[in-house]
């Protein structure tokens, strides 16, 4: 009985090691497949993030070209390479008129305005829809630096962005109320200022004051398909310096020697449009000092005064003649060390750096009406003979003899030596629209002040005067002398670069 207990037990168990068998093999099966699967996944996911890592960098490269060609400083600034890309210097952009860098890939066609094209440009037409505005067909475009760069002969392709667009933008497209009402109804028309010196919540303006406000939009596409699309709302930071006078003297004992000509002038209302910036701004003093006394040079008895009769070629048109004012200047500008940083920063920003002392062969000569550009001379800097007109920001760190046959429209800075000087004989015209600045950092011998003191003006060891002018014209010519011109000064400016305000994705 007992065997046969064992017999029976014995069957009902036969074919467990079999099933048990196959349950692992099973079980291994089933691991197997999952990490197949979770391999393949994180494939994916890894060439998803890898496309969309490369698409996001080629339109953040399409984005930073133009921000960066944008700059006069740039080697492919966009008035060098494309003159008329840009509006003229003091003209904003129109909303509405936006503007294209392209970059195809070898010969293919790159035209966002064509909606039939390979990458239109569909958000445009939905951002500026409520403004009832549509993208013009086509619109004004540029090559990008690569497509006719020497980089395309090497064995790799530039950045895969397509195209960046370049706009004006109103409180309408952005859906965005700002200074100085915060009201609605929208405006669509009006191009929309950042100013950084308000206070947050009020920088963004429809006022004109301040930058204008700039959108860059960029497509970048792979091969494979990706596509991104990005976009910056930037403003250029300019300097920001404010001229409270067509002619400012800043420092300690300030002294203008003048001519004894009746036909040169100093004005300090606004004179000169530049683009469609028309001479508008209220008026600013003739002459402005910062310390001390300019009583001598407006008494006509006085050999480095006025002369009798003349008072009146020196004023703005409002105040009692002669309009010689004392003036308050920002905090930068009233110690050496804020215009020796002042001087540093422009430096950076310049178009033309000259280490030596100057004559008119060093000065570009590829600055126009259109395009003003920022020059620096570290040296003295002597304009004989130059028959031309100049055009941009112009700083001297040493002594600046002026011919008065040349003409200047933009600022003139002479900050160092402080000190301009002409007396070139009979000579017809020279005039200077826009603004000159006058500042002496370092002392009779040339050695630079303590940073903390003011700037002064005590004459060199020379028989020439301090921040003087001495004219001697022709008769029955009006046009001579400095003329003050906000236009010229804003269109002369040298940003620092162009901040970027905000920055998102577009949905597509």
């Amino acid at each position: 009985m007992i065997a046969r207990g064992i017999i029976r037990t014995k069957q009902a168990e036969a074919g467990i090691a079999l099933l048990i068998s196959i349950f692992i093999l099973l079980l291994i099966s089933v691991v197997a497949i999952a990490l197949i699967v979770s391999s393949g996944t994180e494939s994916a996911l890894a060439g998803n993030y890898r496309s969309s890592t490369g698409v996001y960098y080629a339109a953040i490269a399409g984005l930073e070209e133009a921000r960066s060609r944008l700059l006069s400083k740039d080697p492919s600034y966009f008035r060098t390479t494309s003159p008329g890309f840009l509006p003229s210097p003091g003209t904003p952009f129109v909303v509405g008129a936006p503007v294209y860098v392209i970059n195809p890939l070898g010969s293919e066609t790159v035209a966002p305005w064509d909606p039939t094209s390979a990458y239109p440009d569909i958000q445009y037409n939905q951002e500026f829809a409520s403004s009832s505005l549509t993208l013009p067909n086509p619109s004004p475009s540029t090559s990008s630096i690569w497509e006719n760069s020497p980089l395309n002969s090497l064995s790799f392709p530039g950045p895969l962005y397509k195209w960046v667009r370049i706009n004006a933008v109103s409180e309408q497209s952005l859906n965005l109320l700002v200074a100085p009402s915060f009201s609605a109804p929208y405006d669509s028309t009006t191009p929309v200022f950042y100013d950084g010196t308000q206070p947050i919540g009020s920088q963004l303006n429809i006022s004109g004051n301040g930058a204008q406000v700039l959108e860059l939009t960029a497509l970048a596409a792979l091969p494979n398909g990706s596509q991104k699309l990005l976009q910056y709302l930037a403003a250029p930071t300019p300097l920001n310096l404010n001229f409270f006078a067509a002619l400012t003297l800043d420092g300690n004992a300030p002294q203008f020697t003048t001519g004894t000509s009746p036909n040169f002038w100093v004005e300090g209302s606004d004179h000169g449009g530049v683009g469609t910036c028309n001479p508008t701004a209220p008026p600013v003093a003739a002459v402005g000092y910062t310390t001390g006394s300019l009583s001598n040079f407006e008494q006509p008895t006085n050999s480095s005064g006025i002369p009798a009769g003349l008072h009146n070629h020196y004023t703005n048109g409002v105040a009692s003649n002669p309009d010689v004012a004392l003036v308050t200047l920002s905090p930068n500008l009233q110690t050496v060390a804020g215009l020796n940083a002042l001087v540093q920063t422009i430096e950076q920003n310049a178009d033309v750096v000259v280490n030596h002392n100057a004559t008119q062969a060093d000065l570009p000569a590829t600055m126009s009406p259109t395009n003003p550009m920022t020059t620096v001379i570290n040296g003295d800097l002597t304009l004989s003979s130059w028959r031309s007109t100049g055009y941009g920001l112009l700083l001297v760190t040493g002594k600046f003899t002026y011919d008065p046959d040349a003409s200047w429209n933009g600022i003139i800075l002479i900050i160092g030596e402080g000190l301009i000087y002409s007396h070139q004989g009979a000579y017809t015209t020279t005039q200077i629209q826009g603004a000159v600045f006058l500042a002496r950092t370092v002392d009779a011998s040339g050695n630079p002040l303590l940073p903390s003191s003011p700037p002064i003006f005590t004459p060199p060891v020379s028989s020439v005067p301090t921040s003087g002018f001495d004219f001697y014209n022709t008769p029955n010519t009006l046009t001579n002398g400095i003329y003050y011109s906000n236009c010229w000064i804003q269109a002369s400016m040298p940003n620092q670069g162009y901040k970027v305000l905000s920055f998102h994705e577009i949905a597509q």
